[in-house]
């Protein structure tokens, strides 16, 4: 069997991260296929000996990628298309089914109740969707909370298989000796109260409650791995409300595709920021707008959100007099020596908080509790969709920045070590996840015409 994957693009985001730890337990011969400029995870797909196509699509109404789309995937001779996100589901789907290829499965990375990849939903987004998911045989929902956004915008329940996100498991077990030697790093005490979040920095992450919340939490530290638009208003806010000696801003941390090894610049990438003596945070530097200068404002055809992730940060803030040599990728200044990898930040932090706005699943909620942490999540389908017993250590809470500083008090106060790691953790296996979607693959190539029974779940 042979695949093509069609992803809007390779930055670094949870889509993009998780079809590259798919592909290493697929056994299908699999090809990417990127819309736009490929990105950071390219370069570990190529290390995993992926090949990657990059179409170099100038924009959401760049209409002359579809035929190129058609031309690779007749060329390819594939048997089965597989498309990811929004954009790519649109026209992946089109352009299979004008290559003559039936065979056609979506995977939904980014659906919530009123936002897809991080944009509002519209009517004329909810239509173009409906109408090229027609032309798929089979639709595979992240979680059940999306299939049942699925079903409500319309698409048939016959046509909706979940196939929850997976997790290499071993990857993020807690680690005595990273803990200290990243606290060590970022200058933090072994015996300080600490409090994480990953993810890009992007609004509806909500990083900008969990500062306020660290701010009324005397003595607690706040370490955020991850990039994104938001970075210089969030260390704008952070300097604001007088955190500068107890936040740390990591940038990306880890290797393109979720922290599995590999090459090129992406969140474990080789750091590229200040040299020994740098303070972890510092002031905002002078003329750098708390707005985020620098970042391109995205071009949208009417239905079709602009992609939802990517790099491409500029080097320096324009105006900013942070001097290069003191400045991480985004202009703000970053610990020294090379950057740590997620899982070692996670087994450094005494708490994880997921403040999100909406989630389809919350990968990194799942990753927190492989690491034996507790966490505080205002909503994460990865765990609202279990029975409470499978994520004990997972409470969630109010969306205001008073109930999760009350939150944070009281897991400070509580003297309770790091749990054991939950079932919930075993439930969203990897390895699972490859297996339910190779028999979806072969019933799809049984009889593309027809629905499909659901594929059974993975046994928890």
């Amino acid at each position: 069997m042979r695949a093509l994957h069609v992803i809007t693009g390779l930055g670094v985001g949870g889509a993009e991260q998780q079809l590259r730890l798919l592909l290493r337990e697929l056994p299908v011969e699999c090809e990417v296929a990127a819309l736009t400029n490929p990105g950071a995870v390219a370069d570990g797909l190529r290390a995993d000996g992926v090949r990657v196509l990059p179409l170099r699509m100038g924009g959401n109404r760049d209409l002359g990628v579809l035929p190129r789309l058609v031309r690779l995937i007749r060329d390819g001779r594939y048997d089965l298309v597989h498309t990811h996100l929004y954009r790519a589901c649109v026209y992946g789907r089109i352009a299979a089914r004008l290559a003559g290829v039936r065979a056609v499965v979506a995977t939904e990375h980014s659906l919530g109740a009123a936002e897809i990849e991080g944009r509002p939903l519209t009517r004329p987004t909810r239509e173009l969707y409906l109408a090229t998911e027609r032309l798929g045989a089979a639709t595979v929902a992240v979680s059940e909370t999306v299939a049942g956004r699925l079903r409500a915008w319309g698409v048939p329940g016959e046509r909706i298989h979940v196939v929850p996100n997976g997790i290499d498991a071993a990857r993020f077990r807690f680690d005595p000796a990273a803990r200290a030697a990243v606290r060590a790093r970022l200058g933090i005490g072994p015996d300080a109260f600490v409090v994480g979040g990953v993810g890009r920095l992007v609004p509806g992450k909500r990083f900008d409650l969990l500062l306020h919340a660290v701010a009324a939490v005397p003595g607690a530290y706040l370490v955020l791995a991850g990039d994104g638009p938001e970075r210089y208003a969030l260390h704008a806010l952070a300097c604001r409300l007088g955190l500068m000696d107890r936040v740390r801003f990591l940038g990306e941390c880890d290797a393109p595709g979720g922290g599995v090894p590999g090459p090129g610049p992406g969140r474990g990438a080789p750091d590229t920021g200040p040299g020994p003596g740098v303070p972890a945070v510092a002031a905002a530097a002078p003329g750098v707008s708390a707005a985020g200068p620098g970042a391109p404002a995205a071009v949208s055809a009417p239905g079709v959100p602009a992609a939802g992730s990517g790099s491409g940060a500029p080097a320096a803030a324009p105006g900013s007099r942070v001097p290069p040599a003191a400045a991480g990728p985004a202009g703000i200044p970053r610990p020294p020596g090379r950057r740590p990898g997620v899982p070692d930040v996670l087994s450094a932090l005494d708490v994880f908080v997921s403040a999100s706005r909406e989630e389809a699943f919350g990968l990194a909620v799942v990753e927190a509790l492989a690491a034996g942490l507790p966490v505080l999540h205002t909503v994460c389908p990865a765990v609202d969709d279990l029975p409470p017993a499978m994520a004990p250590g997972c409470r969630r809470v109010g969306g205001s920045a008073g109930e999760l500083a009350a939150a944070l008090r009281r897991r400070r106060d509580s003297g309770e070590g790091r749990p054991a790691v939950p079932a919930a953790v075993r439930h969203y296996d990897i390895a699972s996840g490859a297996a339910r979607l190779t028999r979806l693959y072969e019933r799809v190539l049984a009889d593309p015409h027809h629905p499909i029974p659901p594929i059974e779940r993975a046994r928890t």
